[in-house]
């Protein structure tokens, strides 16, 4: 399984911040580093997802991915843009929308979202690394980003709402008013939306792959070390079924006749 080195974590929290203190300003530059100075302990740590199939299910997996989404989000704008799509939004909007998306994983004002997995059994049968905390109140990790943003006085544009809100795409089930109509007064208004799920998407898949290439070298590591001990075994062999063919040439030369 792929980890974070203490040091990765403390770099990634601090380039974070920077993009926070290069992004923003005024008021609510003030209000989001108020939030996540109250947040900085557990946030640093979080995972991004449960599982160790899914995306960066580990210490400090939370933040890369976040980072991920900024860096993935700037460039298939882009790439849109390039290509003849409207873009009507602005950086700090993007950047602001790709940074809170997942904000509901850092759990509430008192809990965290995920515990470590204290079941051996699931974590043995399910690859289950952390579990989703029962002393929190159920909300969609949407809604409690949201939550979270007006808690701390955190304005945003409706762009700003929009991408957040859509960011997941069909995989919430509450999106799809937004993204299926068949009344064009109803269709979205903006790209930004469809560029962050891209975003999205494409960095859950790419840190999942991560785990796929931690699980094939772990696997070629024990393949090699079965493949040593056969020849280990094979060469035992060999060595003495020649010991034994020695023996029996020399008793066949100068034994007695």
């Amino acid at each position: 399984m792929k980890e974070l080195t203490p040091e990765q974590i403390q770099q990634n929290w601090e380039r974070l911040r920077g993009i926070v203190n290069d992004t923003f300003k005024d008021d609510r530059l003030e209000k989001l580093n108020e939030m996540y100075d109250y947040f900085e302990d557990r946030m640093v740590v979080a995972p991004a997802s449960g599982k160790e199939h899914y995306h960066n299910a580990m210490v400090g997996g939370y933040v890369e991915h976040i980072l991920h989404i900024i860096d993935f989000s700037l460039q298939t704008k882009e790439m849109w843009e390039k290509n003849g799509a409207i873009i009507d939004f602005t950086d700090e909007e993007l950047i602001f929308a790709a940074m809170h998306h997942d904000l509901g994983k850092v759990g509430d004002i008192d809990h965290d979202y995920y515990i470590p997995e204290d079941s051996d059994w699931h974590r043995k049968n399910t690859g289950s690394i952390f579990k989703h905390n029962p002393k929190l109140e159920f909300m969609t990790v949407t809604d409690r980003a949201l939550f979270l943003l007006q808690h701390f006085g955190v304005s945003m544009s409706p762009n700003e709402y929009i991408g957040l809100r859509l960011t997941d795409g069909m995989y919430e089930d509450a999106n799809k008013k937004y993204l299926i109509t068949f009344r064009p007064e109803f269709s979205l208004r903006s790209n930004i939306a469809r560029i962050l799920h891209q975003a999205d998407v494409m960095s859950t898949f790419i840190e999942s792959d991560e785990w796929k290439k931690t699980e094939i070298e772990e696997e070629r590591k024990v393949e090699k070390k079965v493949d040593n001990i056969k020849k280990a075994v094979t060469l035992e062999e060999t060595s003495k079924q020649l010991s034994e063919k020695s023996k029996d040439l020399f008793e066949e030369l100068f034994g007695d006749k």
